[in-house]
């Protein structure tokens, strides 16, 4: 919301010398976020005044057209005499009164004006455009026109308010009555201690039974709705200056006076309004559903498929507009035209007025779905007073008679559904006992009065809330009120004492271990949404069947195209890859650690926990039992080069090998084993895809899969080549470990060393025959290591030979040669028995 200071001072008194930036100090204190102050003019400097045109030459030996014009300026250029000056456009006419830049003056972006000779003559000034006075645009893209009646040599700095300082504010959807002057206004007059000058204090004439007709079928979306109509209007009327020059500094465009009218008070009150040209609708106006399929054509052009939820405004025709969101095209104030036989000026003469107030949650669910969202809909979805329609209406009324010369008719049409004022009950000292401050029952009636409330009561109040304040609902609501009005700045800072023997769990330990180990590593972290959408799911390659399909579906997602929560962090890791490489980096690491939602279809709906004491440990169980599974994941994603190329040597890409390696760098963290066996699981490759196992309560339990993503998968998310990814459940991995690590019991006596090959078919994993050495090489082993393996002719198709060197040692004494042969001799054994190993060259 964008705040001229020069308008909020018709509305409270503030002192001569406050700027905008004291006022912006003072209402962040109260809780607004004004994130600038902008001031207006800022580097501009005069003479700058109006002058009329009097004559135009047209220059056409040029390539563009120009266009040298003679102008009255008065006695502004201490001579009288018409100043020349050359313009290239071409949006005005003889007679017209323009903005006349004079020779030394200076416009924002420190452009001077002076006596310059330019296509062969010689330019006295500048004929100024509103862009090039900051004012913005105006719709004409070309030369400011001024009404006729301004005087020659008037002060056009003056005329048009170019010095001003607007304060822009970033209004919080629970403060939607800010979305107004009227709004803004109350917090500046409650800030500075002054009195304020409502503006929707109006005299407005009752309802009565002959005001335009007004059907609402639908009382709940639609609960009061007010209408009033103007006839006589002048078409050829104009918005004034003032009017004008107040859109633009708020951010918004003049259109035409009728329109300009009910956007100036939507600004003004905060009351969205719509002006229908009443010669255009077809019978009484009403409010309905609109039917599945219905079509519809707003005031944008786009023609528009309504769903059965869309609120809608409606004639005998049908839809005339989109409740609270936009008016329709069929009925769109007529700009002036004058027909070019009679000489007559035709447009709206005769307007209906809708000011009504609409049930936030179904503005905003069809300004959503229509991707449609309005000055309209931004304040109903955050609340509109439903007590200013009236107000609102008259104030329109009131404009079109003053500005437009037409004639209020005496109808006055409102329909109200029947409410009761909202009221909260509070303890007079719940507030001193939010924010740890005494500040007494006075306090705290005096501040909820400033904000509009009527309080009853002693020690128990009765608070009634304002129409204007939809947000406050129970005392925390009216105590946050108290506090921001008394500031923050005086709340004390105490820092809370924690319990002593309560660190971090075994659990956020091993957790913060393995992202410690994983930058060591290399890899960085990414943090990313935990969203998901059916395409992702489609490029990963998943079969229909595959449980990562099914999905926690959210009720108002952020995005329609990720409207569930991830089922795996591979989404978000391969998205933030792709959008690394998009700018320039490709040799990346990345990691996250996060949950992910796992459904089983037991799922329960949870009731209402209560917020006035503690739930029942019964009541948290059936919440829990509510939630989905949400194991807590850790995953990783490599590309490009893992070792960079130098004068040290040959770098090397990353490879499955890789996201196996930093699989084992987790385990190592969680105490746990893995064993690797070759698997097929997408979005992996077939052939390098790696299924990763640990013993689980004495069972061998999957953990997770590493390897190379499959080439359609890389394709289809638009990854490097060769891209390999890693994921595991952590929280598996935390039961697989053994406990609390132990250092290692470093033996003083040798070690005798042995190594071995093995021959075995190649369908045999090596690390199936690796599990079954150290079984059969008994407690001697310390380590064994695969260096080597080897395929050819010697060793036969279909075979390989995988070499491993066996470390064994005694705790207690130095082994003899006979001892390490026998444990070796033991593991081969076992090896042959187990899977048909042969040693080879025996």
């Amino acid at each position: 919301m964008r705040v001229p200071l020069s308008w909020l001072r018709e509305y409270v008194d503030l002192p001569a010398t406050e700027t905008g930036r004291d006022v912006q100090t003072k209402l962040i204190a109260a809780g607004l976020e004004v994130e600038t102050v902008e001031q207006l003019g800022a580097g501009l400097t005069g003479p700058l005044v109006v002058g009329q045109v009097l004559t135009i030459e047209e220059l056409t030996e040029f390539k563009k057209p120009i266009r040298f014009c003679t102008v009255d300026v008065g006695l502004a250029n201490q001579t009288g005499e018409p100043q020349e000056i050359i313009c290239g456009a071409r949006n005005f006419t003889q007679g017209d009164k323009v903005v006349v830049a004079l020779p030394g003056a200076v416009l924002p972006g420190d452009f001077r004006i002076a006596e310059r000779k330019t296509y062969g003559r010689v330019s006295r000034g500048m004929i100024c455009s509103g862009d090039e006075l900051g004012m913005g645009d105006d719709g004409s893209h070309g030369i400011i026109v001024l009404p006729p009646e301004i005087e020659i040599g008037t002060d056009a700095t003056e005329l048009l308010e170019l010095f001003d300082e607007v304060l822009d504010i970033a209004v919080t959807p629970d403060r939607g009555y800010c979305l107004s002057l009227r709004g803004v206004a109350r917090e500046t007059a409650i800030a500075y201690g002054r009195p304020l000058r409502d503006p929707a204090l109006l005299d407005v004439p009752a309802p009565n039974s002959y005001g335009y007709a007004v059907k609402i079928a639908d009382p709940i979306g639609c609960d009061r709705f007010t209408a009033r109509t103007v006839v006589g209007l002048d078409p050829e009327a104009r918005s004034p200056i003032w009017m004008q020059r107040r859109l633009q500094k708020a951010g918004m465009r003049p259109i035409s006076l009728a329109v300009d009218i009910t956007n100036y008070v939507m600004l003004e009150l905060g009351q969205p309004l719509h002006a229908y040209d009443r010669t255009r609708l077809d019978g009484p106006i009403g409010v309905r559903r609109a039917e599945a399929g219905e079509k519809f054509t707003t005031l944008d052009g786009v023609k528009r498929v309504l769903d059965a939820e869309d609120l809608v405004i409606t004639d005998n025709r049908g839809p005339i507009g989109l409740a609270g969101v936009m008016g329709g095209a069929n009925t769109e104030i007529a700009d002036a035209a004058t027909d070019p036989e009679t000489g007559q000026v035709h447009g709206t003469t005769e307007v209906v007025i809708e000011a009504a107030h609409f049930a936030p949650v179904s503005i905003a669910r069809t300004a959503r779905r229509h991707k449609l969202s309005s000055e309209a809909s931004k304040r109903f979805e955050r609340g509109v007073d439903p007590q200013a329609a009236a107000a609102a209406a008259q104030r329109t009324v009131d404009l079109l008679v003053l500005l437009a010369g037409g004639t209020a008719e005496a109808g006055v049409t409102e329909i109200i559904a029947p409410s009761a004022p909202r009221t909260v009950s509070m303890r007079a000292d719940h507030p001193d006992r939010v924010a740890g401050v005494t500040y007494g029952r006075e306090t705290v009636v005096r501040r909820l009065q400033q904000v509009g409330c009527d309080v009853y009561g002693q020690d128990e109040l009765v608070v009634s809330v304002p129409s204007w304040r939809p947000d406050l609902h129970e005392p925390n609501d009216l105590a946050e009120e108290v506090i921001r009005l008394e500031g923050y700045e005086n709340l004390p800072s105490t820092l809370p004492t924690p319990p002593s023997g309560r660190g971090l769990t075994s659990r956020q330990r091993l957790h913060r271990r393995v992202g410690r180990a994983l930058a060591g590593s290399g890899y960085v972290e990414a943090l990313n949404y935990p969203f998901v959408g059916e395409a992702v799911l489609d490029q990963l390659g998943l079969e229909a069947d595959d449980p990562r399909r099914t999905v926690v579906t959210l009720v108002n997602p952020i995005s329609d195209e990720e409207p569930a929560l991830r089922t795996t962090l591979l989404p978000g890791l391969l998205a933030a890859m792709r959008r690394n490489v998009g700018r320039g980096t490709g040799d990346l690491a990345l990691f996250e650690t996060g949950l992910v939602f796992r459904p089983t279809g037991e799922e329960t709906v949870p009731g209402v926990l209560p917020v006035d004491r503690r739930p029942t440990d019964e009541e948290i169980a059936v919440l829990n039992a509510a939630l989905p599974r949400q194991p807590r994941r850790v995953a990783t994603v490599l590309a490009g080069a893992r070792e960079q190329a130098g004068w040290w040597g040959a770098g090397r890409p990353a490879d499955w090998a890789d996201a196996v390696e930093s699989a084992r760098t987790v385990a190592r963290e969680a105490g746990a084993g893995l064993v690797v066996r070759a698997d097929q699981h997408a979005p992996w490759h077939p052939g390098r895809c790696a299924a990763l196992y640990a013993t689980v309560n004495g069972e061998e339990t999957l953990v997770g899969h590493a390897g190379e993503l499959h080439p359609r998968v890389i394709k289809a998310l638009g990854l490097p080549e060769r891209t390999c990814a890693m994921e595991l459940e952590l929280d598996l991995l935390e039961q697989a470990g053994e406990g609390a690590l132990r250092a290692p019991r470093i033996s003083t006596f040798p070690v005798a060393t042995q190594d071995v090959a093995l021959v075995v078919p190649d369908e045999v994993p090596a690390a199936d025959v690796e599990k079954v050495l150290r079984e059969g090489a008994g407690e001697l082993l310390e380590s064994i290591r695969l260096f080597d393996v080897f395929t050819g002719e010697q060793i036969g198709e279909g075979r390989k030979s995988l070499a491993y060197a066996l470390r064994f040692r005694a705790a207690d004494r130095t082994l003899t040669v006979e001892e390490a042969s026998a444990a070796r001799d033991a593991a081969v054994a076992l090896a042959a028995e187990r899977t048909g190993a042969v040693l080879r060259g025996a």
